[in-house]
């Protein structure tokens, strides 16, 4: 049994969400209309089109494209646009206004080359904004150390795992993931908070990503035991 070490300055608080989509009332048939509604929606929406299905199938990886890349493809079938946009690597931003800004230079930079009447999309397959909302509620757990954080991570729901690692980084836009954020500022483990940050989980299925933290930390720990 590993000694207990130095409790953390605060104790971390397990957090898991509810999730709900909640059409906005507004739809694009072609490039320029998708254009115009990405850069005035809510962040909310640009969060749920690159994330929702993650959200629904948290079992499965790895990143599937968003919902954009989706759609100029199969609506409009805009394969060299669907690439770009599919081809958007959204573990690089820390804020869903950047993520945004960097789907619009993309739309912009096609429309600009385009030299053909835009395509419109058929009645019925224009493309449906969609806000995401989250319900953020406290799990009864608690790590006041890194002994307890590893016995913890084992059992709370992916749902939590979801929360901290991919809603609180992008979303709150805090820069990093909860877990990393808390084991550096916390328990000064600086080389395990960049250990766990420098994990992709966009291309993980949240078990398999609940598993790299947990040998992650388990190997600190008996790093810790050993010096001891």
């Amino acid at each position: 049994m590993v000694e207990l070490e130095a409790q953390a300055s605060q104790p971390f608080q397990f957090y898991t969400r509810i999730h709900l989509g909640e059409l906005t009332g507004l739809k694009a048939g072609n490039l320029e209309e998708l254009l115009a509604h990405v850069q005035t929606v809510p962040g909310s929406v640009i969060y749920h089109h690159t994330h929702h299905f993650l959200q629904q199938h948290l079992y499965l990886s790895p990143e599937p494209p968003n919902d954009f890349a989706y759609w100029v493809n199969a609506a409009l079938n805009e394969t060299k646009l669907s690439e770009q946009l599919a081809s958007i690597n959204t573990c690089e931003f820390t804020s869903i206004r950047a993520l945004r800004d960097k789907i619009r230079e993309v739309l912009e930079r096609y429309l600009q080359s385009a030299k053909r009447p835009l395509r419109q999309a058929n009645e019925g397959q224009e493309f449906y904004f969609v806000k995401s909302i989250s319900f953020i509620l406290p799990m009864p757990y608690r790590a006041n150390s890194l002994q307890d954080f590893a016995e913890i991570i084992k059992k709370v729901t992916i749902h939590s795992i979801y929360f901290h690692m991919f809603e609180a980084r992008l979303r709150l836009e805090k820069g990093s993931n909860d877990f990393s954020l808390w084991f550096e500022t916390s328990l000064e483990e600086k080389e395990l908070a960049k250990k766990i940050a420098q994990l992709d989980p966009y291309t993980h299925t949240l078990e398999a990503l609940r598993g790299r933290i947990a040998h992650l930390i388990e190997n600190r720990l008996r790093e810790k035991g050993s010096t001891q």
